[in-house]
């Protein structure tokens, strides 16, 4: 079986982001797509073991966040490869409350839905929504997967649907002036420092991500 097969189905990047008790949460999605015109439907696919999950599950209700190639790289990386479970998301995010749902600033337009169906899968739940409200947040071009990894060179999270394990590399000494390269936003630092192991603080510049989304080449 090919799998790159894969890679030639079109996909977008956005958000998807519901309340938990009142508190705002949110995940990337990139299994999204309009169902229906009349009533209006979103499907969008979320991976059981993403806390953003539970929270649409038990409050009915999800807001997707269509995100544009201007979008910053912070958004995927905050909302991407981290857990709503252990950290707070929306405590740098600037948000707005748009069809009463957290919707976060950045993107192109936004969605506010409620739950009317789902459909079960051995890793993801597909929650169909009706939607509620809508709107335009600003003008530019809505990001395509394809734009995220040919132009940002952003990676894939474990809990995404279209995830595929990289082959590992055979391991190489590194150069003595190695460079550390974001997985995520694709930052390179080669600062004067040059570091053989980052520090444990040490945290993206560009995105926020910690040292363990970063790769030394």
């Amino acid at each position: 079986m090919d799998k790159t097969a894969f890679y030639d189905l079109s996909y977008g990047v956005y958000l998807c982001t519901s309340w938990d008790e009142g508190k705002p949460v949110g995940c990337v999605a990139n299994s999204a797509m309009q169902i229906t015109s009349q009533p209006a439907t979103i499907a969008v696919s979320l991976n059981k073991n993403n806390y953003t999950h539970k929270a649409v599950s038990e409050s009915g209700h999800f807001a997707l966040t269509v995100l544009g190639e201007g979008a910053d790289p912070a958004l995927i990386g905050t909302f991407g490869f981290r857990t709503s479970q252990e950290f707070d998301k929306f405590a740098q995010t600037p948000y707005a409350v748009r069809g009463k749902l957290p919707v976060p600033d950045g993107g192109v337009a936004w969605f506010s839905c409620k739950v009317v169906s789902t459909m079960d899968t051995s890793t993801h739940t597909v929650f169909l929504g009706e939607v509620l409200d809508c709107g335009k947040l600003a003008k530019d071009a809505p990001m395509t997967y394809s734009y995220y990894h040919r132009v940002l060179k952003g990676k894939t999270a474990k809990n995404a649907p279209t995830y595929q394990a990289e082959e590992p590399a055979p391991a190489a000494p590194a150069p003595a002036e190695a460079k550390w390269v974001c997985s995520v936003c694709g930052y390179v630092y080669d600062g004067e420092t040059p570091f053989e192991e980052l520090p444990d603080s040490w945290t993206c510049p560009r995105c926020g991500v910690g040292k363990e989304f970063f790769k030394k080449q």
